[in-house]
This record gives C-alpha cells, structure tokens and sequence, in this order.
C-alpha cells in the first residue's frame, strides 16, 4: 500500500472505498471535537477515532457519534462503523434520512441488515421503503475456497502478492508495529500537512514495506532504494528484463518555498538482484508527486504495457486504470485510460490480465462490499463483459489485487481482502479450487462429440446424491466433483447402448480435471447371432430326441448371455388343411417353450411364431408328390438366437462386449460369433456334387442366417481331395460351390450376396500325397467352406464350414 500523502484513502493500494469527511474548520481548537476533525483532516484518522471516543465519553452527543461512525467508515472498521451509526440512529432525533441509508448500508457490510431494519421500524421507518443498493446474490461460478496463506500474513496488513522467477513470493507488510498518539505530544504541526517520519499517521502504524518469502519459507524485507521513501509497496516483476516494479511515496516536505503540499505516490523500477536486494532506481516518465497519484503498477510482459492506477486530470472520477505502451528500452508511451466499460465515477485500481480475461477491482460497478473484484474479456483493442466475481472471490468488505501466478510448475491464485476472520487488518488469500472438474467427450461411432439428445446422470456415491452436470461450447459434458469421494455415471439415449462408468474417483486424484471419452452406439435390436433347426415327425409336435442336443445348446447360451433371447417359427408340411396346421405349428412353437423351461428361461425370453404350411422350404405343396425327406425339412422349428431382442428396451452394453468396438452390427455378430463358436459341418461323397437331403438342413441354417443378416456376404470355397487330376478337380470344387449357391438361390438369397472360388485339390485338409489316407481323412477333403463376413477384404472373422457329407 502506498501512502497517499493529503490526499484520500480512496487512492491508497489497499483499495478501500472510503469517502472523506471534510470538516471546515482551519483553526486549532480546545475541543475534542475540534481536534479530532483537525486529525481527519490531516489524515491522523486513527487518533481523530480516539478522540471522537473521548468526546463522546465526556459529553455523549449526536454529533459525536455520527463522527465516530465515520471516522471508523475511513479507517474501514466495518464493525465499530455499524455499532457507531446504530447510536447515532437510534439514540438521537437529530438523525437524518442519510444516517438511516448509512445504517443500512453497514448493516449490509457487517451482515447485520435485519437488526438494521429493526431499528428503522423502531422508529417508524420502513428499512425496505429506503433505497439501499442491493448486495449481488452471486456465486462464482466455480466452486472455490479461499484461505489466509499460511506463514505470510501479520496482525497488521499484507496485501498483493508478487512471485519472482525462482518461486520467491513478495508481498506487502505494515507489519513492524504501531505508533500511538497523543494530544498533547502530537509531532505534526497542526498547520501543516507533513507526515511522521516513524509511522502513518491516519493509522498510527508503520509505513508498508514489501517482504519477500523464498522458498524455504523465510520472510525478509526489502529495502527500498529510493531516498526518503515512506510507503514502499505493489510489486510486480517484470521477468524478461529482471525488473520489478513498485509503487513509493517519497518524503518530500517543501516545494518552492511552501509546505502546504498534497504528496503523491509515484511509480519506479528498479534491477532486482538474486538475494531480492534493488540495484538502481528510474522513475516512469508520467509521475507527479504533488500533482496526482500513480501507483499500483502491474506489468503484462505479453502485450508490453504497464497498467497501473490513477487519478490524474481527465479521468472519469476517483481512480481510474491506465496503460502505457513500452519498448525493450523501457521508453513508455502516453498513458491510456481504459474508459468504461471499466473505469466508473468510483475508484477502479489493481489491473491484472491472464491471456483473454483482465481483472480489476472497483467501488463504481455493482457489488457486494466496499470494493470488489471483477473480471472482464480482454483484447488489445479494449475490455467487455465486465463481471462481478461474485463469492467467495468477493465478501461483504474489500477485495482487491487478484493474481493468477506460476509458482513452482503450479499456477496459484492470490487476493488481498480485510474480510472477517483473517489474521489482521488486510490478508493475503489463496483462492483454489474445491472441486476437481469432470470433462467427459460423448462421441459416436464417427468420432464426433455428441453435444445434446442424450440423458447423462452423475452421482456421488460417497455422499449419496445426484451432480449437476451441463455442456460447454464444444459440447462437452462438464461437471464439478467433491475431492475424495467416488462416482458413477450413466449416459442413456434412445435407440442406443447405456453407459455407466462406475470407477470415476477424485480419491489421490492430485490434477485439476478428470477426463473420460465415451462412445454412443446403435443397439442392433434383434440381431440374429446363432441358428438352428428342430424338425419333428409327422403330425406330431413332441420334442425329438434328435432335437433336445439343439435344445440343451440353446438353454445354455440363454443363461450364459442374458441379452441373448429366442425367437421360435414354426412350421408344418403341406398335409392336412390350414385350420390344422397352424394349430399344430403353434403347438410346435409352445412345446419349445416348455423345454426350455428347464433351463429356468422364462417365457417372456421366448417370442413365438407359427405358420403352418405357408413358408415351405421347397415346392412340396399340396397334391405336389415329394419324397419324405423333403417333407421332413418343413417339418421344423427355426430357431434364432437374437441379441437385445426387445426394440422398446434401453440396454446396457453387456459385460462380456465391454471391452470391444461394435459400431456396425456386423461388427457384434462377429463378436458374438467368436464367443459361441458353434458352427456346422458339411462334406461330399467322392466324385460328387450332389447335396444330399440330410445336409440340406444345414444350408438352411445359413438361409436364414443370410436372410436376417441382410448386409451380411457368403464366400463360398469349394474343394475336393488329391485324388483325380487337377484340372478335373478344380472343375469339381466349382460345381460342389455351384451347388451351395444354387440352393441358397433357390431359398431366397441374393446371387450378389454370394461369392465363390474354387481351389480344387490344392488346399487339403490332409495332404494325401504325403499321407497314406483312410476313406475318413479323404472325406475332410471333400468340402465346401462357407465365411460369413462385411467384405472379402474387411471381415477377420472365423472361419465358417458348410461341409456336405
């Protein structure tokens, strides 16, 4: 803080919005009274409050209380101001509308503004028929705590905090002690406007000095270089050129042969040294010592200006923010004052920039104590949005010098205040943030970040409750988390898998953000993943022997895999009428259900179908003559196995496909496949091409694979064994893929869905021409394999067989 020699306290660094009261009288007198206002007047504002007391002690009057009340408002004394105002209202008639607003306003500083309305009604007053500005209700939109720093702060003041490039903070400090005065000791000459040369006289405490703390945590002071400095304070280093910056008053005592003078702060620099010891002293070239004040310089090495506060002629009242433009050779241009949006009839001081957001404090805007810090966007053309900081950056007294530095790889915030509960008068608080933040990026299979249309719920399980959450601008999910308490998240959107991240913690999390990334993706409701077929006698809907195999399979995978359920269609020969055969499909179709029950599948995991003889799997319609075996193959139940089976149901992605990207269904099926592995195997006889009708229950299998799977292709391998020439077996292995194509063709799958290739003798299964070969191992050669996949290029999959015996 600098002293401001014969002028107000409103220009001092502490940055108090006080205002003045002048008292007219030039000549000395014998009262207390009298005396005391020759104090205020010459800024011994601390013994004046003394002597008010005694007056009001010897002879309790209304204008002694109301001078006390405002000498404790110069002093900042909140407390002492609000106890003296309410004697003054509520002892004396003589009160006045403007004592009432003053009362009400302390009231409000001192958080006691029921009581003060109380007394106002106690009178007859109405306290909310009064104009008084309102305190902003408003929260910093971040969760922060703000605390005293340890080791730095005194009894006395210390205020704005400084850091240099090794990580050594400085601050300033009244901290050596106080000076009492007395009346009949005083040593100012009551004519003159000459400061003590041992103490500030408005608070009978020593002048500021700056400290600094290294970083093994010892404190001290820096000693000013500048003769006959008084207040030395309001560092701010310039680091490039090894400068700091600092605000004095000096004490100067005559200019041209009077010392009727008004002693104004002025702003140097000078060569800081390792040990913290100044070398050298210039002085900014737009001081004026009696002219007016120039203080609290703040250096934004970025933009290559000096901001710094005051109140020379042509400003917009009280103190107002400046800059000066400067070189590498220290030469400063003509200082700029920022105008408004900034810059208010009150008094605005302590400029501060971080990259686009400048900082500042001010009595002239809106707040909610005497003096409150704001923050504005910043670009080098001028400043907009002005914005009070709101609590707990702001209280109900003075906040000023906020600083965001870099200290040891860690960027820490600073502020200055005299709020309640500090250790003195003014204290240095660090600002950090309580919660830790939450960014999580939603995307879809694309990559993109998904900004809306979703639900996402945060709970803290720790402390049993739900966590506000909300987009920023890139869409991202953002949310402020308590420090050592665990999380769970679940993220939901119609039509797409849920997610729930249970493993969220800030316990031991020493960085600032958390950061998750989640994918959204499609649920492929009913999506076919396994197939099979139960064929049952005629006329009858009993289960097989030869069935139950399929059926003890299918139970299985059931509770196995819970988002797995069963579709059943079931189907009839061409026999009998209508009526009948859809009653008996239907019987088909509930006997499976039956089955199943005993593998504790309940019926609700079963959708049922029954069509009678209308989907025949050949031309085997009625009068049509067909051997039996073809009636057989109508005969049947199909069988799917279907993923997220229900279309209204929002499904969470299953525990055992947590760890695997499925964006295209496909991409699942094949998943899924490899977890079921359950594949069927068709062979030729020799020297044949025929499928026989035993088999063709396989190839049915895959008809329906295919037609439930439409983006799904079918590479066909044919081959056969060593025995014949090449050029007859590859023929061979063609016409044995031709066959499995043609039989699928006919069963309704696309030609273009199909692709074939045909290696003849050369990839056996068993190298017969090594190998002395049994009819069996001959057998392996004779096949035809199947691949299901995307593309020929794209699919990794396993390997599928048809393979016709």
């Amino acid at each position: 803080m600098v002293l401001i020699m014969k002028k107000t306290l409103t220009i001092l660094s502490i940055a108090a919005a006080m205002t003045l009261v002048t008292v007219g009288t030039t000549e000395a007198q014998k009262s207390k009274i009298r005396y005391a206002d020759e104090q205020m007047e010459l800024m011994n504002y601390q013994h004046a409050v003394e002597v008010y007391q005694e007056a009001y002690a010897k002879k309790p009057t209304y204008e002694a209380a109301k001078k006390t009340a405002q000498a404790y408002e110069v002093l900042r004394d909140y407390d002492n101001s609000y106890d003296w105002w309410k004697t003054t209202v509520s002892e004396y008639d003589e009160a006045t509308p403007g004592d009432y607003m003053q009362l009400l306003r302390y009231g409000q500083l001192t958080d006691q503004l029921s009581e003060a309305k109380s007394i106002l009604e106690s009178k007859g007053v109405s306290g909310d028929s009064i104009q008084v500005e309102e305190l902003l209700n408003v929260q910093s939109r971040r969760k922060l705590k703000v605390e005293g720093v340890e080791g730095l702060n005194s009894s006395g003041s210390d205020f704005e905090m400084a850091v240099d490039g090794s990580g050594n903070r400085y601050f300033v400090s009244d901290r050596g002690g106080t000076y009492p005065s007395k009346m009949p000791s005083l040593r100012i000459d009551g004519r003159n406007k000459i400061f003590s040369e041992e103490k500030q006289d408005y608070t009978d405490r020593e002048y500021f000095s700056v400290y600094k703390q290294d970083t093994e945590g010892n404190v001290s002071e820096v000693v000013s270089n500048i003769p006959d400095t008084y207040n030395f304070s309001d560092p701010s280093f310039a680091k490039e050129s090894g400068m700091l910056f600092y605000s004095v008053t000096r004490g100067i005592t005559k200019v041209k042969k009077t010392r009727d003078i008004v002693v104004q702060p002025e702003i140097y620099y000078s060569k800081v040294n390792e040990d913290g010891t100044l070398t050298g002293f210039t002085a900014v070239p737009f001081n004026d010592s009696i002219g007016y004040a120039v203080m609290n310089p703040y250096v934004d090495e970025a933009a290559k200006r000096l901001y710094f506060t005051s109140d020379m002629p042509g400003g917009m009242g009280g103190t107002d923010l400046y800059y000066s433009e400067y070189d590498e050779n220290m030469t400063f241009g003509t200082p700029v004052n920022l105008g408004s949006p900034v810059n208010t009839p009150g008094n605005e001081s302590h400029a501060f920039r971080k990259e686009d957001k400048f900082y500042f404090s001010s009595t002239g805007h809106k707040g909610m104590g005497g003096m409150d810090i704001f923050m504005a966007d910043y670009s080098a053309t001028g400043m907009s949005n002005v914005m009070n900081m709101g609590s707990p950056v702001n209280s109900l007294a003075d906040d000023f010098a906020y600083r965001e530095v870099e200290r040891e790889g860690k960027e820490e915030v600073y502020l200055s205040s005299n709020r309640k509960g500090g250790m003195g008068l003014d204290d240095i608080y660090s600002v950090a943030e309580v919660y830790k933040q939450f960014l999580a990026r939603v995307i879809d299979c694309e990559g993109l970040v998904i900004g809306d249309s979703y639900l996402a719920t945060l709970r803290d399980k720790t402390h049993n409750g739900d966590v506000q959450t909300s987009r920023n601008s890139k869409g991202e999910l953002t949310a402020e988390l308590e420090p050592d308490s665990d999380f769970g998240i679940k993220i939901s959107k119609p039509g797409y898998f849920s997610i729930t991240d249970e493993d969220i913690s800030t316990k031991g999390f020493e960085g600032d953000t958390l950061k998750r990334e989640y994918k959204l993706i499609p649920i492929p409701y009913q999506l076919p993943v396994y197939v099979d077929i139960v064929y049952y006698d005629l006329d009858k809907y009993q289960i097989r022997e030869d069935a139950k195999p399929v059926l003890d399979k299918l139970g299985e995978l059931m509770n196995r895999y819970e988002f797995l359920d069963l579709l059943v269609g079931s189907h009839t020969d061409s026999r009998a009428s209508d009526e009948y055969n859809i009653t008996l499909s239907n019987n088909r179709a509930e006997a499976v259900t039956e089955y199943m029950a005993q593998y504790n599948i309940p019926a609700e995991r079963i959708r049922l179908e029954w069509f009678g003889e209308q989907q025949l799997v050949n031309d085997c319609g009625d009068g049509v003559p067909c051997p039996e075996t073809d009636h057989q193959l109508n005969r049947r139940s199909e069988l799917v196995l279907e993923a997220f089976s229900d279309p209204s149901k929002q499904y969470e992605i299953p525990e055992e496909l947590k760890d695997k990207d499925f964006c295209d269904p496909e991409d699942l099926f094949t998943q899924i496949q490899d977890e079921i592995a359950q594949i069927p195997t068709i062979y030729f006889d020799f020297d044949k091409s025929m499928l026989r009708s035993v088999h063709k229950k396989e190839l049915e299998r895959t008809a329906i694979m295919l037609k439930r799977m439409p983006n799904l292709m079918l590479y066909i391998e044919g081959h056969t064994d060593q025995r014949g020439d090449d050029a007859y077996n590859q023929s061979l292995s063609e016409r044995r893929a031709d066959a499995v194509k043609a039989y699928l063709t006919k069963r309704g799958i696309e030609g273009e869905r199909m692709e074939e290739t045909w290696f003849g003798e050369t990839k056996p299964v068993n190298d017969c021409s090594e190998l002395d070969c049994t009819s069996a191992m001959h057998q392996l050669n004779r096949r035809t394999e199947l691949r299901v996949g995307k593309s020929q290029f794209t699919y990794s999959g396993r390997q599928k067989k048809v393979d016709v015996m």
